[in-house]
Parts: structure tokens; sequence; C-alpha cells
């Protein structure tokens, strides 16, 4: 497995190629596949469903659930077992599971979201712009997190980024996005 890096600049697509990925997004025309399971197929009319396709995603405003506890929010999709347990410890927010989303600070609120993107196993993960609003200390902790998950868990990591830095520092490759003027 390797960490893919989209870069470009805004607007130019990069959260649609992950929406597409994640199925929240429909596609023109698009053929996707994660380890070895076409999860897209447009000429075939093949495309799986949100909740059958084993992937993680950490949105760019993290997207938790402000009624809920950071427990809740990590559990709303996968039963509370040891694997919540290690996850929640591994990324040091145990401590926090009572908390209301409200109560966090953003690289807080990020490792939960993170919690909850990996909370079902997923087969690849998904990262829109994660460490752009972080200050650089919480980047680079947030950075080497990711990074340290990977190498633990061996799973495919796509994340989006304006930053060439994030993108040279971070991915074993790097796809480029830009806007072509239609013809």
């Amino acid at each position: 497995p390797k960490i893919y890096a989209i870069r470009g600049p805004a607007g130019v697509g990069k959260t649609t190629v992950l929406n597409m990925i994640v199925g929240l997004r429909a596609a023109d025309n698009a053929y996707i596949k994660v380890n070895e399971r076409v999860l897209t197929d447009t000429q075939s009319s093949v495309n799986v469903k949100i909740q059958e396709r084993h992937l993680g995603y950490l949105f760019q405003d993290y997207q938790l659930f402000p009624n809920m506890t950071v427990f809740q929010n990590i559990t709303f999709m996968a039963q509370p077992s040891e694997h919540i347990t290690a996850l929640m410890h591994q990324l040091n927010i145990s401590y926090l599971q009572k908390q209301f989303p409200a109560r966090l600070s953003g690289g807080k609120a990020q490792r939960v979201a993170l919690a909850r993107a990996l909370s079902r196993r997923p087969d690849l993960l998904l990262l829109d712009v994660q460490f752009s609003s972080l200050d650089d200390a919480t980047k680079e902790e947030s950075m080497r997190l990711v990074k340290r998950l990977f190498d633990e868990w061996q799973i495919p990591i796509i994340f989006v980024t304006h930053s060439n830095y994030e993108a040279e520092q971070f991915a074993d490759e790097i796809i480029t996005l830009s806007s072509v003027p239609a013809e």
C-alpha cells in the first residue's frame, strides 16, 4: 500500500474525486477499484452502496455529530469493541470519550474523526485537506500520527491538499489536478 496525495488549486475537483471514490457523488464516466474490488464502473452500471464500500473518510470539517459524545461519534457506524478501545488509546483520545465535540480543540476533533473513519477497519482511508487548518505543531503531530497508522495498519491512504510541502513530505505518489479550459 501507498500514501497518495491529490494536490491542486481550490475548486479544481480534489474533494469531488474523493466523493466519487467514497460514493457520495455519482460519476459520469469512471472505473473505481480498491483492493481488487470494483466499486464503480459506469460502463457496466456497477455502483456499490456507500455502506458496503469499506472506506474510511475524514471530512474536511470532520462532520462530528454535536449532540453525541466522542464515544458515540466513534461508534456511530461500528459496535463498541476491543478494536475501538485500542484505537482510542492509540490516538490518545480515551480520556475524551464522554466529551461533546464543541469542547474539543481542532487537533482533538481531528483525532476523533480519524478514529471514526478507522472504526470499521476500512480498506482505504480518504483524508480531505486534513492538515491545512491546524497550527504547525499540531499539523506535524497529525502527519506523524497518520504515517504511523499507515505503517502499522498497512492501509492505503489518499489525501487531498493545497500544500506542495504536505504532498512532498507525506506521499509516496502525488497526483496533480489542474484546471484545463474546455475547448
